[in-house]
């Protein structure tokens, strides 16, 4: 047997005692979901909630801990999928929420509130000239696709394998290498215009631009769900000429590297100029409803009614909670303090940049049985055999089923929170301390140590 065979084995034998460590730890949470699987789909809310047996239910949150309804403690490494960069309730962000919810928590016309934050955001997002807001990443990214093919007249859209864009119909492609729409219910024509290629790879970018009339190039500038997967050197730069020299719009989709990456996202951090960018979660300052989309006047002017009166000539765009005064509120203060504070960036990336060193050094310590990536405070440790470059190599590369699945269980029974169990990677708040990073870094040396010497 290789030693990857036999680590596979002891990890099958260690799995039912991980368990039971955390059922005996979880018990009111067990009971949660046995009542959660009568009126909730699954026992969840969001499929990707679910960890083996059952996920715990968490009563509360606050700055870099959560509690679940056992009484269990637990550090958070996922942060509401990368939303709270400064920890679950700031203070300052729920005290300007609770004074202006007095004055109405939705306005349903137009306010003062929404206008001081769109042109705060106009001075601190590059490349923003204007925006506007809705209600989920999901939706910004619709409405970007729907503008790139008003303005360039083209239907083609290209996306990245194992990038996720929300649940947008058109872009429900190939988040798992599956290469037609990955849900029921959806038709082969909702993907009939949308073009899938290898995430750092220019060539497949240059064929497919040639090949095809292209209205946009989507991605995340870090691959987030298909493993916080960086741009390779040069891979950005490459995109941007190329959408240039074809004629097709670049598109950013910053739902998660938006305000976290830098205050001006992977646009300031890369040193990238996009055409459009799609924002969510931090934009909305850790409150629902968060979403926006902005770029250039001369993109964004083709959704001004006043300037295209005929709706068959301009890019819809609407919603019922779009600019309520609570999300608005909170996401201009928090943005406010981040911009007011820059300086929490560079502690927080150079942390994570060191303590990724060491979770390398420790990979390499067994033999190269995993390797990291990501950039700042998006990052991710692989199983695989190799590090990867896309989400096909995070895939494939893999030498175990059940490794991340085994992690995820060790973390939780040791105090530790991430999502998911296909993947050990981590949207932290900029907040997290040192000594809990260590934390993270010794759990999974632990872990190391237990599967290989076991």
């Amino acid at each position: 047997m290789s030693e990857y065979e036999v680590v596979e084995s002891r990890l099958s034998g260690l799995l039912p005692s991980l368990e039971r460590d955390y059922v005996g730890k979880t018990k009111v949470s067990s009971e949660l979901f046995r009542r959660s699987l009568r009126v909730l789909p699954g026992g969840v809310t969001y499929h990707v909630r679910f960890l083996h047996p059952y996920p715990p239910f968490i009563v509360g949150g606050s700055g870099t801990r959560v509690w679940d309804v056992d009484g269990n403690e637990y550090l958070d490494f996922w942060m509401g999928h990368g939303t709270h960069v400064l920890g679950h309730a700031p203070d300052f962000v729920v005290d300007a929420v609770c004074e202006i919810s007095r004055k109405g928590t939705h306005l349903g016309f137009e306010n003062y509130y929404v206008l001081e934050y769109a042109e705060y955001l106009t001075k601190v997002l590059p490349n923003v000239e204007m925006l506007r807001f809705c209600v989920s990443g999901t939706e910004a990214n619709m409405y970007l696709v729907r503008l790139a093919r008003a303005y360039t007249k083209r239907k083609y859209v290209v996306k990245i394998e194992g990038g996720w864009h929300g649940g947008y119909d058109s872009l429900h492609i190939s988040v798992n290498l599956i290469d037609e729409p990955e849900s029921a219910g959806l038709l082969e024509d909702s993907v009939k215009y949308t073009l899938t290629i290898p995430f750092n790879d220019l060539d497949a970018v240059e064929k497919v631009l040639r090949k095809y009339p292209v209205a946009a190039v989507l991605l995340e500038p870090v691959l987030g769900g298909g493993g916080c997967l960086e741009p390779l050197e040069g891979y950005l730069r490459g995109l941007r000429q190329l959408t240039y020299e074809y004629g097709t719009l670049l598109i950013l989709d910053e739902v998660i590297s938006g305000f976290r990456l830098a205050l001006g996202g992977a646009q300031e951090y890369f040193n990238i100029n996009a055409d459009l960018v799609a924002y969510g979660k931090v934009i909305g300052g850790g409150y629902p409803g968060a979403g926006g989309f902005g770029g250039r006047a001369e993109y964004m002017e083709l959704l001004d009614q006043l300037k295209y009166p005929d709706q068959r000539l301009r890019s819809y765009h609407g919603g019922t909670f779009v600019g309520n005064t609570i999300t608005t509120v909170a996401g201009y203060t928090l943005v406010k303090y981040l911009a007011e504070h820059r300086g929490i960036y560079e502690v927080a990336n150079n942390l994570w940049e060191g303590i990724s060193k060491e979770f390398e050094k420790v990979c390499m310590e067994y033999g190269g049985m995993c390797w990291t990536t990501g950039v700042g405070t998006m990052r991710a440790v692989h199983f695989t055999k190799l590090r990867p470059k896309n989400f096909r190599e995070v895939r494939e590369l893999r030498w175990s089923r059940v490794v991340e699945k085994a992690f995820n269980l060790y973390a939780r029974t040791n105090g530790i929170l991430y999502i998911s169990e296909k993947l050990f990677h981590v949207y932290p708040s900029l907040v997290q301390s040192r000594k809990e990073v260590e934390y993270l870094l010794k759990t999974f040396t632990n872990f190391m140590d237990m599967i290989v010497k076991l």
